[in-house]
């Protein structure tokens, strides 16, 4: 099997921050980029982020300067890293979110992502997945005592046991099976969007492999049997907490058997039909997946 490429990288992988993990457990240098009125404060309420705008004009707001003295102080912050030497911060606004004017709205990330910047969006998506760990990992998995942040926000360590805790990302293969010119699909009855057709998905168990996930999903999914896996690219996808690794797989038999549980409908789709899904009378997953990238590429390599 010829291994596809990716053109270009995936929505929320291109992120412009130097990660500076060496400054993490800095506190006085924390302390001052806390306070320097150059750092870049990225508020989050509830799971959404501030955004500006509408439709292919919206932007990310990040705060800064004086408008962030309400920001500097929250015990809900975390060290994102360096961007062109300036620190970033996630700050959880909890409760009440504050005002910062009228043009600035918290909202989906998803709902955005198409029409944002890739840089701002890679820095909202490693924001959104940091701070909803912390908000979902307030007390121990190993004795049940409250967790106090350290390492700038990136670790949580129990204030009982000690602990360590680190954030959580759960790897999820994600794979277009092919045969010759076409390409498996299928509708979950999940899917926010009736007569939508995407790739399949499913998450890595303990002790397996990613090209044995690969097929043991299509497997009992579909009823597809598939042989060579080729890796193509990866994407974090922080809707909670997922990197999903994307690969394409050939498909060694053709019959679809469904798991109705997981697939309302599959079917086998040609090149020319997917090129004209508008017009047959089905959609592709959105711009911003990883599912999306991975049939535009089967798609142009043909």
């Amino acid at each position: 099997m010829t291994p596809i490429r990716p053109r270009r990288p995936n929505p929320y992988g291109a992120s412009p921050l130097d990660r500076a993990s060496a400054r993490r457990e800095d506190a006085a240098f924390l302390a001052s980029a806390r306070a320097d009125p150059g750092s870049l404060f990225v508020p989050l309420a509830k799971g959404e982020v501030l955004l500006s705008g509408a439709e292919k004009t919206v932007r990310a707001v990040f705060i800064t300067g004086r408008a962030a003295d309400g920001l500097r102080e929250s015990a809900s912050y975390a060290f994102l890293g360096l961007w062109q030497g300036r620190a970033v911060f996630a700050v959880d606004c909890e409760g009440d979110p504050p005002l910062f004017g009228p043009e600035a709205q918290f909202g989906d990330l998803r709902a955005a992502a198409g029409a944002l910047p890739e840089a701002e969006a890679a820095v909202l998506a490693h924001a959104r997945g940091l701070m909803h760990w912390r908000a979902r990992h307030r007390f121990c998995g190993v004795c049940g005592g409250a967790c106090d942040a350290r390492s700038g926000g990136n670790t949580l360590v129990c204030t009982r046991c000690e602990t360590p805790h680190f954030p959580r990302t759960d790897p999820a293969v994600i794979m277009l099976v092919v045969r010759e010119d076409a390409a498996l699909l299928g509708h979950s009855p999940r899917f926010p969007v009736p007569d939508m057709y995407s790739t399949l998905a499913g998450f890595v168990e303990p002790g397996e492999s990613l090209e044995a996930a690969v097929a043991r999903e299509v497997l009992e999914e579909a009823g597809v049997r598939v042989g060579a896996v080729v890796y193509h690219s990866s994407q974090p996808w922080p809707f909670p907490a997922s990197l999903m690794l994307g690969f394409y797989a050939e498909a060694q038999s053709t019959e679809i058997v469904l798991d109705p549980d997981e697939l309302a409908d599959a079917r086998w789709f040609s090149r020319a039909e997917i090129r004209n899904h508008k017009e047959l009378g089905f959609r592709l997953p959105r711009g911003d997946s990883i599912a999306r990238r991975l049939i535009e590429d089967w798609l142009d390599a043909g």
